[in-house]
C-alpha cells in the first residue's frame, strides 16, 4: 500500500554532516600536533614524541580517507557518526595514556565528542559516547605512562586531585550532554512549527491566488451556459413530441448538466462568503447523498454506507467542504471502471468519511506529491482523451478546503489484490459538530482552523 506521509526536513537536517566532523578533527588534529611539538621541542619536556605523532596520523588517515571516499555534502546516518566520534575519544584517550592520563590538562576535551552528539543525535546514542568517555577516564586514572617534566624534577600529582579531575569530567559530561541536547532539542521542535507554519501560509497563499481566477471564471463561462441553455431549449421545442426517445433524453441531460454547471459556478464563488445569520445543519447521511445525488445519472454504480455507534452527526453545510469532498468524488468517479463506494461511520468521538473507487488508482510518483497544487493525478493519454488540463489543482483546492475545517485527510491505493484509489477524511467528532451546536469559529471566511499540520495520514 502507498500511503502519503509527512517528510520531515527536521530530522533529515538532523543528521550530521561528515565535512562537519572532518574540519573539527583537522582542528583537533592541529591542535593536538601543536601542543606535542610544544612541549616536546620549546619545552623540553621528555615525550614519546614517535608514539604521540603515530596517534596524531592515525586521525590524518582517518580524514583523508573519508574525504576521498565521500563528497562533503555526506550526511552520515547516526551509527555511523556514533563511530566516528567514539573513534575521536578513543584517540585522545591513547593521546592521554602517553602524556599523563588525567594529570594532563587536555583530559576535559573528552567532552567534546559527547557535546557534538547532544547536540546532533539521539540521547541513546549521547549516553553510549559518556559512557565510553567516562569509562576510559576511569582507566586513565589508573593506569598511564608518567606526566611530562622537566629533567631533573618529578611532577607526581596526588590521587585526590586526580579523583577530582575523573569527578569533574563524569559530571561535565552528563550536564553539558542533557543541556545541549535540550537546547538542541527546542531549536528543532522550533524549527519544526515554523516549517508546518510556513507550509499552511503556502497552501493558504496558493488557495487565495485561485480566488481572482474562479470569480473570472464564473463570469466568462456564465454567457456560454446560457447560450446552451437556450439552444437546448430551442432544439426541445423545434423537435417536440416527434423527437425520439433518445433525444429527448440527451437533451434532458444536456440541461440537468447546464444546471450543475451553474451551481459549480455559484459554488465557486460563494466559498469565502459570510455564512451570518441562522446555521443551516445537516446530518451525515444527508451530506453524503448530496454528494452523490448529482452523480446517479452517469452510470457508475454509486455504493453507500452509512453506520455508527450513537446518535447520527450532524454539521453545518459548508460551502467548501462540499465543494471539496465534491470535487474528490468527481475524480473518484472518472477515475472508476464501473462501481465507486462511499463509506459514512462515526463514533462518539470520531467522524470518518471514505471514498473508494475500482480504478488504476494512484501511480507511485505521483502518490508521494498528490494534493500539492500543479501534480496531476491523470496520466498524459488520461488528460488526452478527455481534453482536461491535468493541473492538478481541483484536487489541491479540495484538500485544503477540507482541511480548514479541522479535518486529517489521507491518499492511498487499495491493498493488492483490489485496485483503485482510497481517500479517507476524518474529524473528531466535537469539532465537525461544533458550528451546528451554535458555537462560532473564529477562524477567518467562517473556516475552522487547523487542528494538526495538513496532510497527516489518519
Amino acid at each position: 500500500m502507498f500511503d502519503i506521509t509527512q517528510t520531515d526536513p527536521v530530522r533529515d537536517a538532523r543528521h550530521l554532516r561528515l565535512d562537519t566532523l572532518v574540519r573539527l578533527r583537522w582542528l583537533a588534529v592541529a591542535g593536538q600536533g601543536a601542543a606535542v611539538a610544544g612541549a616536546h621541542l620549546g619545552l623540553g619536556l621528555p615525550l614519546p614524541f614517535g608514539w604521540c605523532f603515530l596517534v596524531i596520523a592515525a586521525s590524518s588517515w582517518l580524514n583523508l580517507t573519508l574525504r576521498i571516499r565521500y563528497p562533503a555534502s555526506h550526511r552520515l546516518s547516526d551509527d555511523a557518526a556514533v563511530l566516528l566520534l567514539a573513534f575521536d575519544i578513543v584517540q585522545l584517550a591513547a593521546l592521554l595514556f602517553l602524556t599523563g592520563g588525567l594529570q594532563n590538562p587536555f583530559a576535559l576535551l573528552f567532552l567534546a565528542p559527547v557535546l557534538i552528539s547532544a547536540t546532533a543525535l539521539p540521547p541513546v546514542h549521547t549516553l553510549a559516547l559518556g559512557l565510553l568517555a567516562v569509562g576510559l577516564s576511569t582507566m586513565l586514572a589508573l593506569v598511564y605512562r608518567p606526566l611530562p617534566w622537566f629533567a631533573g624534577e618529578t611532577l607526581e600529582l596526588p590521587f585526590l586531585y586526580v579523583s577530582g579531575v575523573w569527578t569533574a569530567i563524569l559530571l561535565g559530561t552528563a550536564f553539558t550532554g542533557v543541556y545541549a541536547w535540550r537546547v538542541a532539542e527546542e531549536a528543532r521542535q522550533l524549527a519544526q512549527a515554523l516549517a508546518a507554519t510556513e507550509l499552511v501560509l503556502a497552501r493558504e497563499q496558493h488557495l487565495s491566488q485561485l480566488d481572482g481566477l474562479a470569480a473570472a471564471a464564473a463570469h466568462e463561462l456564465g454567457t456560454p451556459l446560457a447560450t446552451i441553455t437556450v439552444v437546448a431549449k430551442e432544439l426541445d421545442r423545434q423537435l417536440g413530441p416527434s423527437a425520439s426517445p433518445s433525444v429527448a433524453e440527451d437533451l434532458a441531460l444536456l440541461r440537468d448538466q447546464v444546471e450543475r454547471c451553474r451551481g459549480i459556478l455559484a459554488k465557486l464563488t460563494s466559498l469565502d462568503a459570510d455564512q451570518g445569520g441562522f446555521i443551516e445543519t445537516i446530518t451525515l447521511s444527508h451530506l453524503v447523498e448530496e454528494l452523490v445525488a448529482p452523480q446517479r445519472a452517469l452510470g457508475i454504480v454509486l455504493d453507500v454506507t452509512t453506520k455508527g455507534d450513537g446518535p447520527e452527526p450532524a454539521c453545518r453545510r459548508n460551502p467548501g467542504v462540499m465543494f471539496g469532498l465534491g470535487n474528490i468524488v468527481d475524480n473518484a468517479i472518472d477515475f472508476a471502471e464501473s462501481c465507486v463506494s462511499i463509506e459514512a461511520r462515526w463514533s462518539a468521538d470520531r467522524v470518518t468519511l471514505e471514498i473508494r473507487d475500482d480504478g488504476p488508482g494512484f501511480a507511485p510518483e505521483v502518490l508521494l506529491r498528490v494534493g500539492e497544487p500543479y501534480v496531476s493525478t491523470r496520466s498524459a493519454a488520461k488528460i488526452g482523451t478527455d481534453g482536461g488540463t491535468g493541473l492538478g489543482l481541483g484536487l489541491f483546492i479540495a484538500k485544503t478546503l477540507i482541511e480548514r475545517s479541522g479535518a486529517q485527510l489521507s491518499l492511498t491505493n487499495a491493498v493488492d489484490p483490489s485496485t483503485g484509489a482510497v481517500v479517507r477524511i476524518g474529524w473528531a467528532r466535537h469539532i465537525f459538530e461544533r458550528e451546528a451546536k451554535g458555537l462560532r469559529n473564529p477562524g477567518p471566511g467562517g473556516a475552522a482552523p487547523l487542528t494538526q499540520p495538513p496532510g497527516v495520514p489518519i
